[in-house]
């Protein structure tokens, strides 16, 4: 009787603690690949996060995307050049390709029935990759030099179907429909 005990007593004092760690905030992580960003922001939707350093210099987004999602998912995170919404933006999209390698790379959104293949953007992109570790898949990439655009609407996504390597079209849910956004990239939140 004084080992069940003991065991409740260990497993309810151990929970919150389970809890608080798989909650994890954007500034509390920490990125295995050595990178490191000064600013972050935890999105309201999907369980993912935005990581940024802004050189305003240079007007570059040197950024890392990350959202919890399964293996045979992807996800995108995107900048609206013109207005809120996910049609005219500009997306970066991430999935595991039939390989079991990690495939990123740029693509317009150009209607409601996105096609998500590869495709130039309205700016440049660099050094994108992708990674996916710990049941998250996360984007880094160099984007800029973006024309004053220090605030910017954002979009963010995820699917569950990756078909022929070829990511297909999101839920129409309610946490989906609702993942827009405006953006700083001057706050250091």
């Amino acid at each position: 009787m004084a080992s069940g005990s003991l065991a409740i007593l260990f497993f309810c004092t151990l929970s919150p603690l389970l809890l608080l760690s798989s909650a994890q905030t954007c500034s509390s992580f920490s990125f295995t690949s050595k990178r490191s960003y000064t600013s972050c922001i935890d999105l309201p939707y999907l369980e993912a996060h935005l990581h940024w350093n802004y050189t305003p210099s240079t007007g570059k987004i040197s950024l890392a995307y990350r959202a919890k999602q399964s293996s045979q998912g992807w996800i995108a995170w995107a900048i609206n050049p013109s207005r809120a919404g996910m049609v005219g933006s500009q997306a970066l999209v991430a999935f595991r390709n039939t390989n079991g390698s990690m495939t990123a790379y740029p693509t317009s959104i150009t209607s409601y029935s996105p096609s998500l293949l590869p495709g130039s953007l309205s700016f440049q992109v660099s050094n994108i990759s992708a990674e996916y570790l710990d049941n998250e898949m996360t984007i880094f990439a160099v984007l800029g030099p973006l024309e004053d655009a220090t605030t910017v609407y954002h979009v963010w996504q995820a699917g569950s179907t990756v078909l022929n390597n070829i990511p297909q079209g999101h839920p129409l849910s309610p946490p989906n429909l609702q993942s827009t956004g405006t953006l700083s990239f001057l706050s250091k939140k």
